[in-house]
């Protein structure tokens, strides 16, 4: 039973590991069919993940419906909403509309998502702007450099910044196209590096979370 739940799931991740991390440098038909092949499965477990996905969200908030834990009521909502939704969905046969007309699924996503959508993102808004004003409050040499540029980039943007003052839209596109861009090349590189450090531990069974345990177990 511990080799099922331990040993078995490592040696599978070890061998599919370093099969198709050579199999990326290997342009050969039988190593493309393979590739071709192992993403449908792929594609086959994900749906199961996303089934097992729901399966657990329904079940926490299930719980704390029951025990009526705080802040229970918007586990009710969560749960009311999925339902319908599903519900809704599945009579609707997907469709959000049918010979011209709207189904009830396609008014539920018109006039539903799109509105929460809508809000989540106007709140987004507001708590970007006040993080800017939290990070460019001047209070070291680096916080002054980011509020300058910071402003002049804002004042580059817009129509009225370029009315007002010219040469602000060459500097901002030199510190979006020079300076932005080695940054954020440089952000991606130490990603990368991460992810591959990252994926050798998952490989060679350093990192074992996934087992739904801690690293050593």
């Amino acid at each position: 039973m511990i080799f099922l739940k331990r040993q078995l799931p490592l040696a599978i991740t070890f061998v599919m590991g370093i099969a198709f991390t050579f199999q990326y440098y290997i342009p050969h038909p039988v190593s493309e069919d393979a590739i071709t092949n192992v993403s449908k499965w792929m594609q086959i477990i994900s749906g199961f993940a996303l089934f097992l996905g729901l399966a657990s969200l329904f079940h926490v908030h299930a719980v704390k419906i029951t025990r009526q834990v705080p802040g229970w009521g918007f586990s009710l909502a969560l749960y009311v909403a999925m339902i319908g939704t599903i519900v809704i969905g599945f009579w609707s046969h997907g469709e959000t509309k049918v010979d011209g007309g709207q189904t009830a699924f396609g008014w539920l996503y018109d006039y539903t998502m799109v509105p929460l959508q809508g809000t989540m993102f106007s709140i987004l808004a507001f708590f970007i702007a006040s993080a800017a004003y939290r990070a460019f409050r001047a209070r070291s040499r680096e916080a002054s450099v980011l509020l300058v540029a910071a402003v002049v980039v804002m004042m580059g943007r817009v129509p009225l910044g370029q009315f007002l003052l010219p040469w602000t839209w060459d500097v901002t596109q030199w510190l979006l196209n020079v300076l932005n861009s080695a940054v954020r090349r440089a952000i991606l590189i130490g990603v990368s590096m991460g992810a591959v450090a990252l994926s050798l531990k998952i490989i060679l069974g350093i990192e074992r979370s996934y087992l739904g345990g801690g690293r050593d177990q």
